[in-house]
């Protein structure tokens, strides 16, 4: 037995002695304000055995609880548990008139809302992190026409920053011989290129020159918060259909020079916008360049899943006619198998697609493709941008079926994230830069060596 399942079969125990403390729950459901009271005695409570039990059980309630009343306990869990502000500006004034250390601590102490101690002591029940993560799935849902949630979601994703970081998370290697109810998550959780059952799966992960690596944390055992997709080829692939055809199991890993991570899939709808630490894909980069030691070269194929939509209203700076001409290329069926169609359709989108990645941002700063934040932030460059790279109707019905290779260069990976960082800068091809992507013929495959 593990030490995890050690440690879970203790903090059962000890929840199950704290509920024979405990008066007995009367009713199958409980309401709102039965669970309510539950977190005004947990908040208030010191006892440790007493303390997993409440938290279990209100825990356990919410699990019971329908849509309607789960919001109704997120507004509830909103407008309560708010700082003292008389003990704010008590320990604010202590702290102004001596900033010593321990002034700084009793400020600190005060300015943190109870909500936020009260979601550790959630965490102490049996599976308390899972359930708080499913708190914050639920609670997500409602947080663009309930702003004042964002109260909870201010606590929840300060707490999930550390809880979640990346010392805590684990790298595995996903392969047939990986448990099935594993596999299965990793059948559910695909987000790029569906998966079509257990024999797509299995050409997924078990030919020679495929790999699939999941990072997961000791908390939520075995499910995984992110993986990872990867084939290993000669070159760089510009269409997703040559990744994903069956491939030779015969080929001999030893002569592939990229690794092509071609889906990287977020799993927990709960730890949506939570950080796992940068250079995770460095991290894989790096596990295959030791397993591989002819890999060169660390490559995406990744889509531009909000290309379209941001097309439809995109910024002054482009001329109405343009995105006009552009929205007209692409109405008819067949566009992308006719090769008129196609041609005029290439040279009016992949001007647009790479301002889009390069220059479209939201109000942060931060680019609006969803995509390139999470590449770019990762240390990798906008290295190319390839024309029907998807034309799955997905793919066409996204981003006109382009797609995108962002580079991962080992030796600027850190360079690159500071630059994002610190400027906004994001790192790109010179071919992207001066529009060598509005060729109109489809770029040939490229070579890195």
């Amino acid at each position: 037995m593990s030490r995890l399942s050690l440690f879970q079969d203790l903090l059962n125990t000890i929840s199950e002695r704290g509920l024979s403390l405990l008066s007995p729950v009367t009713g199958s459901v409980p309401s709102v304000e039965s669970l309510i009271d539950l977190c005004d005695i947990l908040i208030s409570n010191r006892g440790e055995a007493s303390g997993v039990a409440y938290a279990r059980r209100v825990l356990r309630g919410y699990k019971q609880l329908d849509d309607a009343q789960c919001l109704e306990f997120y507004r509830e869990l909103a407008n309560r548990y708010h700082p003292n502000i008389t003990n704010i500006k008590k320990t604010f004034d202590a702290y102004t008139a001596d900033q010593n250390p321990g002034n700084l601590a009793d400020l600190l102490e005060a300015a943190e809302p109870p909500r936020q101690e009260l979601f550790r002591r959630l965490n102490l029940a049996p599976g308390g992190t899972a359930g708080l993560v499913s708190l914050r799935k639920g609670m997500l849902s409602h947080l663009r026409d309930e702003p004042e949630l964002q109260a909870i979601e201010n606590n929840l994703a300060y707490l999930f920053d550390s809880w979640f970081n990346r010392g805590f998370l684990v790298l595995q290697r996903i392969d047939w011989q990986t448990p099935a109810n594993v596999l299965e998550k990793i059948i559910q959780y695909e987000a790029v290129h569906e998966i079509n059952g257990w024999d797509d799966l299995r050409r997924r992960i078990y030919p020679p020159d495929r790999r699939c690596f999941a990072f997961f944390h000791p908390a939520l055992g075995d499910e995984p918060l992110i993986f990872v997709e990867v084939a290993l080829t000669l070159d760089a692939p510009t269409a997703i259909a040559e990744v994903l055809d069956e491939q030779d199991e015969d080929f001999d890993v030893e002569q592939a020079r990229t690794a092509v991570f071609y889906s990287i899939s977020n799993c927990q709808e709960g730890l949506r916008g939570i950080s796992f630490g940068n250079f995770l894909i460095k991290q894989v980069a790096e596990q295959l360049a030791n397993e591989l030691p002819g890999l060169k070269n660390f490559v995406t194929l990744s889509p531009i899943p909000g290309f379209l939509k941001w097309l439809k209203g995109p910024p002054n700076s482009i001329s109405e006619d343009e995105i006009n001409n552009a929205r007209a290329s692409i109405v008819d069926d067949d566009w992308h198998i006719d090769p008129e169609k196609s041609k005029k359709a290439q040279e009016l989108l992949l001007p647009l697609a790479a301002y889009y990645l390069l220059k479209a941002k939201r109000s942060d700063k931060l680019p609006v493709d969803p995509v390139t934040r999470f590449h770019i932030g990762n240390g990798a460059s906008l290295d190319r941008i390839n024309w029907l790279g998807d034309i799955s109707p997905r793919g066409l019905g996204q981003s006109a079926g382009i797609m995108v290779n962002y580079l991962y260069d080992l030796n600027k990976i850190e360079k690159n994230h500071e630059a994002y960082v610190d400027k906004g800068s994001i790192a790109s091809s010179r071919s992207v830069r001066t529009g060598i992507s509005q060729r109109v013929k489809r770029p040939r495959r490229r070579s890195y060596d």
